[in-house]
């Protein structure tokens, strides 16, 4: 079965519920691959403040996650997303999950739901950030979960897009996927440019809040 049909598919699966989205590519006006990533500063869902440009000098992933999101589920459920946190957190990658649904919106989580989530799923990010006013996914352009970018030591965006090659809910999808987001990574630590720097994403559409006035 070609991926174009399994892509169908998995669309027919969801149903008419507007949870399937693949963005044209392309970013958020101003937000660039190989320009300086937007700086952020918020509370982490332990109450620590986590901001980006004191990440200057490590490598930083931003991961756009709803927890409701079947695409998401997919990735936890396979153990693909937990395990990529825990293989590069280890080589001092700092890996960090958001979660930009507002209240009353899918996937919205106060920070004890976040963090049980993330024990119960094994998950090893750095740091869970909630980003309820969706001020940082407007700052990148957010446009589906799981949303993936990649930050260079120096600060500047080195990858954007899915986070891999095979846009569906099916878990068996995993085996033999092209995994861009590792690929980056591997890339990064070798002092090599990263060869696929933009790619589609995938997924459920970010929730987002109003804009404030």
């Amino acid at each position: 079965m070609t991926v174009s049909r399994r892509f169908l598919l998995s669309a027919a699966a969801i149903g008419a519920a507007g949870l399937l989205a693949m963005p044209q590519l392309g970013l958020a006006s101003g937000v660039t691959v190989g320009q300086p990533a937007p700086a952020f500063t918020v509370k982490d869902t332990n109450g620590k403040t986590v901001s980006l440009a004191d990440l200057k000098g490590k490598t930083v992933v931003l991961e756009w996650s709803n927890h409701d999101c079947p695409f998401v589920k997919k990735h936890y459920s396979g153990n693909n997303m937990q395990a990529l946190q825990k293989k590069w957190t280890a080589q001092n990658v700092v890996w960090l999950t958001i979660v930009s649904s507002p209240e009353g919106e899918q996937g919205y989580v106060h920070p004890a739901q976040a963090n049980k989530l993330t024990t119960d799923r094994g998950a090893a990010p750095s740091a869970v950030l909630l980003d309820p006013k969706s001020q940082i996914a407007r700052a990148y352009g957010a446009q589906v979960t799981p949303h993936m970018y990649v930050i260079d030591k120096t600060g500047r965006l080195a990858y954007a897009g899915g986070i891999d090659d095979k846009p569906s809910t099916r878990i068996d999808d995993l085996a033999g996927a092209k995994n861009y987001v590792d690929a980056a990574l591997s890339e990064l630590a070798q002092g090599k440019q990263v060869s696929t720097a933009t790619s589609r994403p995938y997924g459920c559409t970010v929730k987002y809040a109003p804009p404030t006035t």
